[in-house]
Order: C-alpha cells, then sequence, then structure tokens
C-alpha cells in the first residue's frame, strides 16, 4: 500500500514538476506594494505616470480582482522590507504600503511583455486571465522517502535520480493562541511601549496605561493591515519586533532624546537629531537647526500671572516665527498658537501653573509637516514643568541695549505697511485711504483682521469692516457747513505706527478747497504729515471731520513741500459712504476744543490700519 502510494506520487511529479518549479522560485522573490486600482486601465495610467520616478515598478493582476503596483522583485522579503523602510522614511511611497504576499499575484501585466516576477508568471491575455505555463529548464521532481519526508532534486543533475538533500524544516507558525499567550506575559512596561509606538504613528490617541482595550486593539488592528497582515488585534512576536524596531529607528533618525532644561525648570522630548542647543535669552531658550534641517525649538519660561500670559500671547503673535495665519486658542491658564505660511509652519504650547508660565514652540518648514507632527506629538506627551523657579529673566543677556523689534532674541513681524483710519458707524466700519490694500493678503484693524467692505477709486479712499464685531469707544461725527480758506484744521494720525500706539495731533491750515489739478474733490492742508497719516481724518476746531488725508503723489521728478498735504473733502464722502450703507453721523458740535480735548475725542475714533503680507 505504502509502495502504491509513492509510485502514485511519482507519477505524478512530473506533471507537477513545473507548477512546484513556479512556486519555490516565486517564493524566493518579494515585492513592495504601493497602491491598487479597481480596473486594469486605471492601473496602467498610474504605471506609466509612476515609472519615471521608479525604474524597477510593475504590475500584477491580484486575486480579489484588483490590479497592485509593486516594486522590485527583491532578493528576499527582508530586502523588500529594509526598502520599504527606507522609502517611507524618505516620503518617497505611501505610508500604507507594505510587503506583499506573491501568492496573491495571479499574472503579470506590466511591463507589458516582462516576465519579471519569476518563470511561469506571465503577462495576462486582456481578454482573460492567463494560466502559468511551466518553465522549460530546470526539470525538477518530487522523490518521498520510505519515510514520507518530500525532497525535491533537479533530473539535469545526472542520469538517474540522486538520492536528495532534507530541505530546511519551516519555521514553526505562531498561532493566534500562542500569541495571546505570549502578550499576556508582558509587563505593564512593556504594553506600554506597543501604545507610545502605536501613538509615535498616528494609530492611537488615548491613554497609555499598558491596557490593551477596545481602542488598543483597533490601533494594532490598523497597523496590521498596513503591514499586510491579518487585523486580529493581537500581535505576534515577530510583530511587535517589527512594530518597535520601526519606531525605534524613526526617533533614532530624528534623535528624539528627553532633555531635562535645569535653568528653564522644563523637560521634554526634543529632536536633537534636527536642532541644537543655541543660548538662552529670557523668557527663551533658543534651540538653532542643525545640519540645515530648519528646525527650531524655543523653550519658554518666565515667572508670572495671567496678565504674564495674555501679554506672552499677544507678543508671541507679533513675531517672524508665528505666522499670522493659523488657529489660536486662549484661555485663563494657557494658549496655543499655529501659525503657518508657505515658508514655515510653527506651534507654540504654553501653560500657567504655580506662578510659572512655561511652555515651547517648534518651528519647521513647511514641506516637513507629515514628519513634524510626530516630532510634535513627543515633545507634548513628553513636557512637563520640573521644580518651581523659572528662567532667570537676567541669564544670558547682552551688555548693552537690545533693538526694539527683538522679543527674546527673536524678530517682530511687521507689516508690509501700516496706516490710520478712523471709525464711522457703531459697527466699526472703518474709512480709510485706498492706496495699496488690494497687494495685502491681509488687513487687520488694531491687529484684528478685516475685510475691504468697498473702495472708491476716484475719491481714492475704502471702508474696511471688522471680521469679529467691535464696539468703538466712539465715531467719528462729519462737517456740515462748508469751511473757509485759511481755517485751522488738525490731522489726528497714527504718525509713528512702530514707536506710539495712539493718535498724534499735528496742527495746520486749509490752504484751499481744490487739488494741485484744481478737483474739486480734493483739498489741500498746510500740515507735514507722514507715511502713517495717509487715511486719518482731518479735523476742525471742534472735531467734525473735514476730510480723509490721501497718500503724496509719487512723482520723482517734482518735490512738493513738506507740509503741502492733500485731502479728499467731505462734501464728496457723504454720498458716496451713504450709497453703500455707511450713512455717517452728521457733527452738531459748535464749541471749539482745546488741543487736550481735541486729542481725547480723536483718540476715541481714530485707529491704525495694518497691511500684511
Amino acid at each position: 500500500m505504502q509502495a502504491g502510494k509513492r509510485a502514485a506520487l511519482m507519477a505524478s511529479a512530473f506533471g507537477l514538476a513545473a507548477v512546484v518549479w513556479a512556486q519555490v522560485a516565486h517564493a524566493e522573490q518579494a515585492w513592495v506594494q504601493i497602491e491598487a486600482q479597481p480596473t486594469l486601465e486605471q492601473a496602467e495610467e498610474r504605471l506609466r505616470t509612476l515609472s519615471a520616478t521608479f525604474p524597477n515598478i510593475a504590475g500584477f493582476a491580484l486575486t480579489g480582482g484588483w490590479y497592485g503596483v509593486q516594486l522590485g522583485p527583491y532578493d528576499s522579503p527582508e530586502a523588500a522590507r529594509s526598502a520599504l523602510l527606507d522609502m517611507r522614511r524618505a516620503r518617497q511611497i505611501p505610508g500604507d504600503s507594505y510587503v506583499a504576499d506573491p501568492a496573491t499575484f495571479r499574472s503579470q501585466f506590466w511591463p507589458v511583455g516582462a516576465n519579471l516576477a519569476a518563470p511561469g508568471l506571465s503577462a495576462p491575455d486582456r481578454s482573460a486571465d492567463a494560466t502559468p505555463t511551466p518553465p522549460s529548464e530546470p526539470a525538477q521532481i518530487i522523490v518521498i522517502s520510505p519515510d514520507d519526508t518530500t525532497r525535491v532534486t533537479d533530473t539535469t543533475a545526472a542520469p538517474q535520480m540522486a538520492q536528495a538533500t532534507p530541505e530546511p524544516a519551516p519555521e514553526p507558525v505562531e498561532t493566534l493562541a500562542e500569541s495571546r499567550r505570549l502578550e499576556a506575559a508582558l509587563s505593564r512596561e512593556e504594553r506600554m511601549e506597543i501604545q507610545r509606538a502605536l501613538q509615535w504613528l498616528g494609530l492611537y490617541d488615548s491613554g497609555i496605561d499598558g491596557a490593551f482595550g477596545r481602542g488598543t486593539r483597533g490601533s494594532i488592528s490598523v497597523w496590521q493591515e498596513t503591514q499586510g497582515f491579518d487585523p486580529t488585534g493581537v500581535l505576534s512576536s515577530a510583530q511587535q519586533a517589527q512594530l518597535l524596531q520601526t519606531v525605534a529607528a524613526e526617533r533614532e533618525s530624528l534623535g528624539i532624546t528627553p532633555v531635562d532644561e535645569v535653568k528653564a525648570g522644563i523637560a521634554i522630548d526634543l529632536p536633537l537629531g534636527l536642532v541644537e542647543f543655541d543660548h538662552y535669552d529670557p523668557p527663551f531658550v533658543h534651540y538653532r537647526d542643525k545640519n540645515g534641517s530648519g528646525v527650531r525649538v524655543i523653550l519658554i519660561s518666565q515667572p508670572g500671572d495671567q496678565n504674564t500670559l495674555f501679554g506672552l500671547y499677544d507678543a508671541m503673535q507679533t513675531l517672524e516665527i508665528v505666522p499670522p495665519n493659523g488657529p489660536r486658542e486662549r484661555n485663563k491658564s494657557g494658549f496655543s498658537l499655529v501659525g503657518e505660511d508657505a515658508r514655515i509652519h510653527s506651534v507654540t504650547e504654553v501653560k500657567l501653573s504655580k506662578g510659572m508660565v512655561k511652555g515651547f514652540t517648534l518651528v519647521y518648514p513647511a514641506d516637513e509637516g507629515a514628519r513634524m507632527l510626530r516630532v510634535l506629538d513627543a515633545m507634548k506627551s513628553s513636557f512637563r514643568a520640573v521644580g518651581d523657579s523659572a528662567l532667570d529673566p537676567t541669564l544670558g543677556q547682552p551688555m548693552g541695549v537690545g533693538r526694539a523689534d527683538l522679543i527674546g532674541g527673536l524678530d517682530v513681524r511687521h507689516p508690509e505697511f501700516a496706516r490710520s483710519g478712523f471709525f464711522i458707524d457703531a459697527e466699526g466700519a472703518v474709512l480709510t485711504a485706498a492706496a495699496g490694500l488690494g497687494q495685502c493678503g491681509k488687513v487687520t484693524i488694531e491687529g484684528l483682521p478685516a475685510t475691504v467692505a468697498f473702495t472708491d477709486a476716484d475719491l481714492g479712499v475704502a471702508v474696511l469692516k471688522p471680521e469679529d464685531k467691535l464696539a468703538p469707544a466712539s465715531v467719528a461725527a462729519f462737517e456740515t457747513e462748508t469751511i473757509v480758506r485759511g481755517a485751522p484744521i488738525v490731522v489726528a494720525g497714527f504718525s509713528y505706527p512702530e514707536a506710539l500706539s495712539a493718535p498724534v495731533l499735528t496742527f495746520g491750515t486749509l490752504s484751499d478747497l481744490t487739488g494741485l489739478a484744481g478737483e474739486a474733490q480734493r483739498a489741500r492742508l498746510a500740515v507735514p504729515t507722514l507715511a502713517g497719516d495717509v487715511g486719518a481724518p482731518v479735523l476742525d476746531a471742534t472735531g467734525a471731520v473735514l476730510g480723509v488725508v490721501l497718500p503724496r503723489a509719487d512723482d520723482a521728478t517734482r518735490l512738493l513741500p513738506a507740509e503741502m498735504t492733500v485731502a479728499v473733502q467731505t462734501q464728496a464722502l457723504v454720498p458716496v459712504l451713504a450709497e453703500n450703507g455707511f450713512a455717517p453721523v452728521a457733527a452738531d458740535m459748535q464749541t471749539h476744543l482745546a488741543p487736550e480735548d481735541l486729542s481725547a475725542l480723536a483718540g476715541g475714533f481714530t485707529v491704525q490700519i495694518e497691511c500684511w503680507k
């Protein structure tokens, strides 16, 4: 009976030899699958695009009816795994790419006519799946020994069947039950390390407690799917090693290292592969970029209370490292700032506790967002305020006077230009000069975002509306009577926007009720003004608005007197404002005001306008 069984298997071995050879050769190769498409046409289109980047790209029909896009072949699964990790770190392939199981390949369709996978796996017939054909060489047979041990031998090696050498026994497969048993034997710290690894990969956002509940199981299943494993929610010992080794390699590339900044009273994990300590400039500890990484870290530490916290919140938003776009949030015990532009991104997290204001800012190139999310997570989860002291305010201070446009050694962000304007209604609408506003990426009223409600090119004015409601201290009133030449006037403007936070009164007289070219809508003033005064209200002695200051003519061929200023008259402004839904308030005061009273009146409705990139 045993002999008959052996003979039957021997007889069928020759017919099966080619298939066995194809399977053995196929198993020795490995591929990295980077995506799959539902149709052959879509897959071929993607392959044409990707072939310019990846010379080793190929396409295989998959058993599930999809069409896979693969890179390879690699000599072994280990070689494929190494290439996969390298390409992921370089962000050359999607994060869910994985080492594919060749058993899921049916036939190769790209490159057309190629046979890259293994003997017997050829390009598909476009009308139906091709049947694998056996190789012509080398011919092999299956030999079964008297003890039923299977061996494979090459018939071309000798005219007669030779005694085959036994193949190495396959590695034992770890069952799910064994994986559960091994997992149960893990220490709490080992289980927490797995959770930290899943958190690092962005798959887990719950507490690091070593308890494998539904959240942890779900995260493990997602990771297993991305790696091509069955999503059991339980890691085998090999999978656990792979997970931890992957995260360790990524952390090593970033140099994530615990840092105890004793002087600042802060403990935090920092990417010391990307940054290095530079200097102290209270309230900041500066870490500059390393090896051209473009990454910077600022640790924040100072004693203070809620007023200190709120002041820091305002000051941080003026810095170059905090671009104006991005969400901001502040409460009584802390704040967060996100700044984003085409060049850099930054994230700031600050907390107030026990009379100490402490936090950090991470600054990085805009195109490094994906990698920096993991750095940010590591910094957030590790940040701790240590001790009961903050950075010494005198630490590292230079001998001499610091620049006014620096805060703690950091450059203050400056607007493209700043000018004046004034409230014309109780909703916070502001009238100003229109010149240059079209070039602004963002316009602010006293630092608050605003939009342009309308402009009048003929008059050269614009009305701005705040994005959030404002409650003006007062609203400007417009003159209803014609003023005479030679009458005293006052310009209330932010002549020095960088130095003074209040409008400056500049006194002069009305020279004429026409412009330089005789324009009836203009007026000439004998009063010296600066660029910051553009858009400012022109007031009479009672505090009523007579007009709006316009920019000086940009004419290199003419040099006008310094005290000559042009304004647009109220009589031209009133109908235009009313037509656009901003009916101005009429003045009813007749009493001339003292300079200090004019200053107080103008201070209530005159505001600073900033134009940002």
